[in-house]
């Protein structure tokens, strides 16, 4: 009877044993029916990237301000984070302000300075142009007179003798020369006779009356005048037909006298 009391604790104790265990695995780790999910805390709830703005890259400060919003404020550390936030939001905001407005003033001094340039070169063209064209025409009006006296020896020396013949169409030569080099650089003498009066080509130094002309047509050229492009180099020198005076009849002053 002893021995079988001192067996019957050795297999209870061996059992509550086994029973332990078994009690024990039902609660390991990694059992698909003890896994317990910690709850959410608040201050562990972020915002999601679903909850930020679709304006958010166009206006970068209303962006911000949203997301401000969005932030969660269920306890005291989450309000003093906010307010820290939006004073940082505030500050950058300032600074973006900043920077746009000086951003904006140097767009329009880049401009600005852009457009004195290409007035400035545009100026410095047109000046260098005119400059050019006066130092060519001050230089051909010095060569008018050679031109007039060709004129003039083409117009009244006859030459009677084979020599002078010779001597004539020598320097008619010459003369053709240099008017062929005044064309290419663009002279062009004035036609004058037959037109209309035009103070800005002409000089009229006499008047003639006439009924074979029109008044104020040009009736003969004492010099001829000479362009440049459209630059006058020289007027023309020109006698412009005036209409005929009035015939007194005797009859009609013989009735002035009575009068």
């Amino acid at each position: 009877m002893i021995e079988e009391e001192d067996q019957f604790p050795q297999s209870s104790q061996h059992g509550a044993r086994e029973h332990g265990s078994e009690a024990m695995s039902e609660f390991e780790p990694g059992s698909p029916d003890t896994d317990v999910k910690p709850a959410d805390s608040p201050t562990e709830q972020t915002v999601g990237v679903e909850s930020i703005p679709d304006n958010a890259a166009d206006d970068p400060i209303e962006g911000l301000g949203t997301l401000l919003e969005d932030l969660p404020e269920d306890s005291e550390a989450d309000g003093q984070g906010a307010a820290e936030a939006a004073a940082l939001i505030t500050e950058l905001s300032q600074q973006i302000e900043t920077l746009q407005a000086q951003l904006k003033d140097a767009t329009e001094q880049r401009t600005r300075l852009a457009a004195d340039f290409e007035n400035f070169r545009k100026r410095t063209q047109r000046e260098k142009e005119e400059q050019e064209q006066k130092i060519k025409g001050d230089t051909i009006l010095e060569l008018l007179p050679v031109v007039d006296n060709f004129d003039r020896a083409r117009s009244q020396i006859k030459p009677k003798t084979d020599g002078e013949k010779t001597i004539h169409t020598s320097y008619q030569s010459v003369y053709k020369q240099l008017v062929d080099c005044l064309k290419r650089i663009g002279v062009a003498p004035m036609r004058p006779v037959g037109e209309v009066f035009d103070p800005n080509l002409h000089e009229a130094v006499m008047r003639e009356a006439t009924d074979q002309y029109p008044e104020d047509v040009v009736i003969d050229e004492f010099q001829r005048g000479y362009l440049l492009g459209e630059r006058v180099l020289r007027h023309a020198l020109v006698k412009v037909a005036a209409p005929p005076e009035p015939v007194i009849t005797s009859g009609e002053g013989e009735s002035a006298a009575e009068g």
